[in-house]
């Protein structure tokens, strides 16, 4: 027996309306159309399906089974079309973000809290545990975006420009490099430097500035928190260099001093990578104008 879902929704559409008539107008088919459908399906099942004598047109025992399936199954494809015309039109879908930066937090909350607003249906997640791993997950379809300032070139992979930022040093308001109008590589040979947790090539201030210097801090303290670095930094413990988004309630904190990385001012460009195929969806392209947009507001004085 061959069942398609026209025939459950023909079963449920008679039995709603009682006869072939009515019926026919909600499945915006003819009369004629419908009863020969109604014919193949009972010569298809070899058993009527309906009481034909019976005003309204009632379900046989083989009908109301079938008409039982029917309204079991048909909710679920209801929904199942909606929600594809919602993908469709890019009303829903998912959002799950790896971030290959720590200080990326500060602005990327304020980002979800007006994203989620304006996009209820879709699944936002952050995927902390992927930080180590986001571009192959996000190739691997684990990870629909990745907050990155260290763009490789992939098949397949975007990097849509979402800001500028400078690495900026920050110390204790007593700390002798308070005196200097920028800070360079050589003024960190004393230093303990605080830094995330994270591999060198993913700090700014050893890819830019250190490593290329050939120059060792004196030593170096992982810390997991930005209110943690900036807390031990208050305390002399040690100085660090974090993103300016980051330092705007800082710079005029009693304190702290705040100096740009020179004697160049340093310029870094943050990045959202996305596939290829995903960077124009509606949802997304809305995340990219906010991520755009709001950090901004955070480096301004």
């Amino acid at each position: 027996m061959h069942l398609e879902f026209r025939h459950l929704r023909t079963i449920r559409a008679i039995h709603q309306a009682g006869g072939l008539a009515r019926a026919a107008d909600i499945l915006n088919m003819t009369q004629s159309a419908l009863s020969h459908q109604v014919k193949g399906l009972e010569d298809q099942a070899g058993i009527e399906l309906f009481v034909r004598r019976s005003k309204p047109m009632r379900l046989s025992a083989a009908g109301l089974r079938m008409l039982k399936l029917a309204e079991r199954i048909l909710p679920e494809i209801d929904a199942l079309e909606e929600e594809f015309r919602a993908l469709k039109s890019g009303k829903t879908g998912r959002l799950h973000i790896a971030i290959e930066c720590h200080a990326c937090f500060d602005w990327l909350f304020p980002v979800l809290e007006q994203f989620r607003h304006a996009w209820p249906e879709v699944d936002v997640d952050i995927r902390a545990g992927l930080a180590f791993d986001a571009i192959p997950a996000l190739l691997r379809e684990e990870v629909d975006l990745v907050i990155s300032s260290d763009p490789v070139r992939l098949d397949g992979v975007v990097y849509n420009p979402l800001f500028d930022y400078h690495p900026t040093f920050v110390a204790s308001k007593d700390h002798p490099l308070a005196a200097k109008d920028w800070v360079g590589a050589e003024d960190f040979r004393d230093e303990v430097l605080i830094t995330y947790p994270v591999a060198r090539d993913k700090l700014d201030i050893f890819t830019e500035l250190l490593t290329p210097a050939r120059i060792e801090p004196r030593g170096q303290r992982p810390v997991e928190l930005t209110a943690v670095i900036l807390m031990l930094v208050g305390s002399n413990r040690g100085v660090a260099v974090l993103p300016d988004w980051v330092l705007r309630d800082v710079r005029s904190h009693a304190d702290y001093i705040t100096r740009p990385l020179g004697p160049k001012t340093i310029t870094r460009r943050l990045y959202a990578a996305t596939r290829e195929e995903d960077a124009a969806k509606p949802f997304m392209a809305h995340f990219l104008r906010l991520g755009r947009t709001e950090p901004v507001k955070l480096q301004r004085p």
